[in-house]
């Protein structure tokens, strides 16, 4: 085991509860567990920022430290963000520990076109499926898992198919996500050189990918921390909590981190059914 240390902001409970992510597992003995591509990685935490970690210190630097966006300092970002609006202010306390994960694109498509309506257990079973039936199979010292399917491997997919797997009016929506993607039509990696805007609008090209999802995947899969996915949270911050105005305009580069914070205490404090019932801000 690698033992790390992480002196700033991070918290895996709170990470795997923002709802940006829908494989992080918690496992009895306090581990986490995270994957991305083909690699995944287990997480005990040893108390004063000191966590270990089943990977190689070229796999941590390489891999993890983006993933976790570990080169961003969360708690400079939120002393400088403090003052400018009240309720802002007690999100990011309560949120702390949270982080923008820097996510694979592609996932990130599917995975936010599957997440429309969907709770949290759904989602996640639907992505679960996807990756044992056409994902390649990662082994650990814990578990036999399997990675996120490429495009190339689920070219020769049909509707059909995604309708076994849960995704019903959404099928489609993946059916086209696919066949732009694997037939070059839409280009993941250069899409990232397009600037916010573009982005944005490139992304709502695939069928099913409204603003919403458009954000997610800005947010999640491109690290663009402008973007702010506005969900049934975060519209009711807006309406109960900032008086009908938004208040994500005052941060500047630091919104989606906004839109995070605001997004768990929302949850956190008003969720009552919503919350038991696992949804999400994608439903």
């Amino acid at each position: 085991m690698l033992e790390v240390t992480i002196s700033d902001d991070f918290s895996m409970e709170k990470i795997m509860e923002s709802g940006q992510c829908f494989r992080v597992r918690r496992f009895p003995d306090g581990a986490y567990r995270f994957i991305t591509g083909r690699s995944v990685v287990y997480l005990h935490e040893r108390g004063d920022g000191r966590f270990e970690a089943s990977c190689t210190p070229e796999e941590w630097a390489e891999v993890w430290t983006p993933y976790f966006d570990l080169g961003r300092d969360y708690a400079a970002l939120r002393r400088r963000a403090s003052g400018k609006h009240p309720f802002v202010d007690a999100a990011m306390e309560e949120g702390a520990g949270l982080r923008i994960l820097r996510q694979d694109p592609w996932e990130m498509l599917l995975t936010f076109l599957i997440s429309q309506r969907k709770s949290i257990p759904a989602i996640a079973s639907a992505v679960e499926t996807l990756a044992e039936r056409w994902g390649a199979p990662l082994e650990t010292e814990r578990e036999t898992l399997f990675g996120f399917p490429p495009p190339e491997a689920l070219a020769a997919v049909g509707e059909g198919d995604y309708r076994a797997c849960s995704l019903g009016y959404r099928a489609p929506y993946v059916l086209d996500a696919v066949r732009r993607v694997s037939g070059g039509e839409l280009d993941l990696d250069a899409l990232g050189q397009l600037e916010d805007e573009a982005l944005f609008r490139a992304l709502q090209s695939v069928r099913g990918v409204g603003k919403k999802v458009s954000e997610c995947v800005c947010l999640f899969g491109y690290g663009r921390l402008r973007r702010v996915p506005v969900d049934v949270w975060i519209d009711r911050a807006i309406r109960e909590e900032c008086g009908g105005c938004e208040p994500f305009s005052l941060y500047g580069e630091d919104a989606g981190v906004m839109q995070q914070y605001v997004f768990y205490a929302m949850r956190r404090a008003r969720g009552g059914s919503e919350k038991k019932r696992g949804k999400t801000q994608h439903g």
